[in-house]
Order: structure tokens, then sequence, then C-alpha cells
């Protein structure tokens, strides 16, 4: 079980090891007192033009800026958080060896999510694959038209059923004065995980948040 707790994954920004960062900026500062993410990463990711990835969110005209703090959020998620270790899959891919996959949100924030997004524009349902990136950052494919997230993604917000405070959903936004609520989440799941590996319990089935974007998949 240890090898999945407090945990970074192997991938193109991630740390090899968790540990303070004093200076997170803004949105990924809650992850402050154990991070995998570096000062200079959380910075960056904030740009909206990041050359982390040279994803653009605004590929279809200027997204909303509630909706964009709620994807700017989930990448300190994906960057900084030391607690999605039981979610951590190999991938044989250039610039990564690990993902994270199916983790499973809370209700509340896919609902807040959701909310905020669902009048911005997007011309692809899939964001893994299938941009254009002759021009170095993501833009529309030839022929993709440019639709709400609300046209392409009409039940997203019912995918997660699991709340806050049940122990058993990751949260994208805490008060890091409070403690982390996503260490004892990760236990449960890879309390879990141990015991499928043994043959002595079923695995619980995380949801698949529909909405994920690039970087959580």
């Amino acid at each position: 079980m240890a090898d999945l707790l407090n945990v970074c994954m192997d991938a193109k920004h991630h740390k090899t090891k968790p540990g303070s960062e004093d200076k997170l900026h803004d949105q990924c500062s809650p992850w402050k007192n154990n991070s995998c993410c570096s000062i200079s990463t959380s910075q960056v990711l904030h740009k909206d033009n990041s050359r982390l990835y040279n994803f653009n969110w605004d590929h279809c005209g200027k997204m909303e800026p509630d909706c964009k703090r709620h994807f700017i959020q989930d990448t300190c998620l994906y960057e900084c958080s030391p607690n999605l270790g039981p979610w951590i899959q190999q991938v044989n891919q250039s610039w990564r060896k690990e993902r994270f996959l199916d983790v499973p949100l809370c209700k509340e924030d896919c609902q807040s999510w959701w909310e905020a997004c669902r009048t911005s524009y997007t011309c692809k349902s899939n964001w893994h694959k299938g941009w254009n990136w002759t021009s170095g950052s993501n833009k529309c494919p030839a022929g993709a038209v440019c639709r709400t997230f609300e046209g392409l993604w009409s039940h997203s917000n019912k995918v997660s059923h699991y709340s806050r405070g049940s122990g058993r959903c990751i949260q994208m936004w805490f008060d890091p004065n409070q403690g982390n609520p996503n260490k004892e989440v990760a236990r449960f799941y890879a309390m879990n995980a141990r015991a499928v590996r043994h043959g002595i319990g079923p695995l619980l089935l995380s949801l698949a948040l529909m909405l994920t974007p690039l970087l959580l998949g």
C-alpha cells in the first residue's frame, strides 16, 4: 500500500518525490505543504498560453474566466497532488511514463466546474487527440465546429456520485489550513487496491469524469 501513498507520477514536470513548496503560485497553493510540483511549474500553468504543454484553452474564442479557473485548478491537482497514487497507470508515451486515470472527483467540484463551463465553447469532445498542432499549440482541426460544452457533454455533471466529506472522492479545492482531505481518500483506495491484489476483496470502481481535460487522462 505504501507505494500508492504520498507519491509523484513519473511524468514531464513532476518532481521525483513530494515535499514542501512554500511559495506555490495562486491556485496551486493548497499543495504548498507537500507538493509534486515546483514553484516555477505552478507559475507557468496559470498563463493563458502555458509552455508546460502548449495547450490553448481559448481555441474557440475566449473561454469564460471562471471556466478557465476550474481547468487551472485541475492542472494544479494533476501537477501538484501527491495523493493520486491509486490511479497511476503505466503509459508508453514520449513525454511521460505514467498517467492518472478515473480519479473520482467530488460531486460538488464536478457540478461547479460544469456550471462554470457549460456556456464556453470547444470544437472537440475528446481533448486527448486530433488537434492541429502545426502552429506549436492546439488548434481546431479542419472542419471542426465550435459548440458549447453543454452541447457536447449534456450529462457530464451527473457522473460523480460521491460528495465532499464522504472519504470516497478527491477534492480539487480545499483549505490547506484545515489539512488535505485527499490523503485519507487515497489511503482508502490504496487499501482496496491491495485487497484486490491479494484476492480478498473487490476493488471499488472509481467514476470516470467525462469533463476530464487533456491532463487527467
